[in-house]
């Protein structure tokens, strides 16, 4: 108790008014992300540090006292990874929410991690240029992101976050502050820390501040949608489109069941002939960016005859309202998915041309395990989300375990972008090389060697107080 008082008296004093909470008054949205296994816990203290000099002092703290920190974006996350830690502390970065320096030579900004991907999409607007990740929830922060690695629907063009970030400032475990990397674009300078940070999970070090590089913004856009009869037709013609030149900046697909869930959850409607709607099982929707009007004409015809070749129902060229509200809808599947009682919803990346096999095997497990699977993804990059239907705890489990082998035997991965955290931590320690496992753990000890930096998720599996 008197070790408490202690903590509180010092947080307190560090933060002042209106800068830390204590249990039990803290507000409920800093209490979990949006996973969707909640697991209420009540921490110690929810933080609102303002500087890097703030942070360190928290974990100066936490380490004296020996308690663990929760670091938290905008809790936007979907695998339990911001969860708090019961008798710990969140460190919240949503004060720490400036843009520190835009460089329009350079196309590199500097920001601190409680920005939002809104807020500095906005702020870049004026000049030209954007950060192209793309991950969907646009209030999610660019800390979250860089812990996750986030991706989206924009990666099969532009990459992931690791492509972006440049350069980091960070916080180790015993207040020790460091810069590594910077705003320069290549690097064969010793070991690149700027990279293994990135999708750790908060579990290395605390990030307070990110550098950026960044991209222009073109002028002429066009969103298409391309209804199929198979799913497989669907796949089948995506290794087709990106090795065509083309270059889309988003290719998704979205089957049927989805679609009409979105499209309803947002009043939209596409035009679709209804005769096609019938014969449709799944669409592609291809969104394609250039600099000039005439290039962008050309590039719509040659897609409209590549995958008319494909089996293609037909071919629609959304307009603008139309093409904005369905990019709106998809980045709302989450949402609408928890709506509907998903009890899953998973993010395995496997080679884009491995898709349908994929695909194929998870609609057997859904057999075998009395399970309702439907989805969408990212299918350039072959990023597919499934949302799992089934309410035995079991079942779910053992249909899971199988789903994630059977995306791995492919050659891909359990988690694209979503990451690891508390939901698929068993399947992750399960199912990866324990080699792999060991050298992890031993270079979560060389950045945390008293493992209190987001415990009891991705690597640690001790069990919890």
């Amino acid at each position: 108790m008197t070790e408490n008082r202690v903590l509180r008296e010092a947080l307190s004093a560090l933060l002042g008014d209106g800068g830390v909470t204590f249990s039990p008054d803290h507000h409920l949205d800093d209490l979990h992300d949006e996973t969707l296994h909640p697991d209420p816990v009540e921490p110690f203290a929810v933080t609102y540090p303002r500087s890097t000099g703030d942070v360190v002092a928290i974990a100066q703290l936490a380490t004296r006292h020996q308690v663990p920190i929760t670091p938290r974006g905008s809790g936007t996350g979907l695998s339990g990874g911001a969860t708090p830690v019961k008798d710990g502390i969140v460190i919240s970065f949503a004060r720490m929410n400036h843009i520190r320096t835009i460089n329009e030579q350079d196309h590199v900004v500097v920001v601190e991690p409680g920005v939002t991907l809104r807020e500095l999409d906005e702020a870049l607007k004026p000049f030209g240029l954007r950060y192209p990740v793309y991950p969907g929830e646009t209030s999610g922060s660019l800390g979250g992101n860089v812990n996750t690695n986030a991706g989206g629907m924009r990666a099969v063009r532009h990459g992931v976050t690791r492509q972006h970030v440049l350069g980091l400032e960070l916080v180790l475990i015993d207040g020790t502050t460091m810069r590594v990397g910077g705003p320069v674009v290549k690097s064969s300078s010793g070991y690149d820390i700027t990279q293994l940070v990135i999708g750790s999970e908060g579990t290395l070090a605390l990030v307070t501040e990110v550098t950026l590089r960044l991209s222009p913004r073109f002028d002429h856009t066009a969103t298409v949608l391309i209804p199929f009869a198979d799913l497989g037709d669907v796949t089948r013609v995506v290794p087709r489109i990106v090795a065509s030149g083309l270059e889309p900046s988003i290719l998704e697909y979205i089957d049927l069941l989805t679609m009409a869930a979105i499209t309803k959850a947002s009043d939209l409607e596409l035009g679709v002939d209804p005769e096609v709607v019938s014969q449709t099982s799944a669409y592609l929707v291809v969104v394609l960016e250039t600099r000039t009007e005439s290039q962008l004409d050309t590039d719509l015809a040659a897609l409209a005859t590549l995958v008319e070749s494909a089996n293609a129902l037909d071919v629609y060229v959304l307009p603008g309202g139309a093409a904005v509200r369905l990019i709106e809808a998809r980045e709302r599947v989450f949402w609408v998915a928890k709506a509907a009682g998903a009890n899953e919803i998973i993010d395995v990346v496997v080679p884009r041309s491995r898709v349908p096999e994929f695909l194929d095997q998870a609609m057997r497990l859904g057999e075998t395990y009395g399970a309702f699977v439907a989805g969408c993804g990212h299918v350039g990059d072959g990023n597919v989300h499934l949302s799992i239907y089934q309410n035995d705890d079991d079942r779910r489990a053992a249909m899971l375990h199988d789903l994630f082998a059977a995306g791995l035997a492919l050659g891909g991965l359990i988690s694209g972008e979503h990451g690891i955290g508390r939901d698929k931590q068993a399947a992750y320690l399960a199912l990866t090389d324990p080699a792999v496992l060991a050298l992890q753990r031993r270079l979560k000890l060389a950045f945390d060697p008293t493992e209190l930096l987001n415990p009891f998720r991705l690597l640690d599996d001790r069990a919890r107080a």
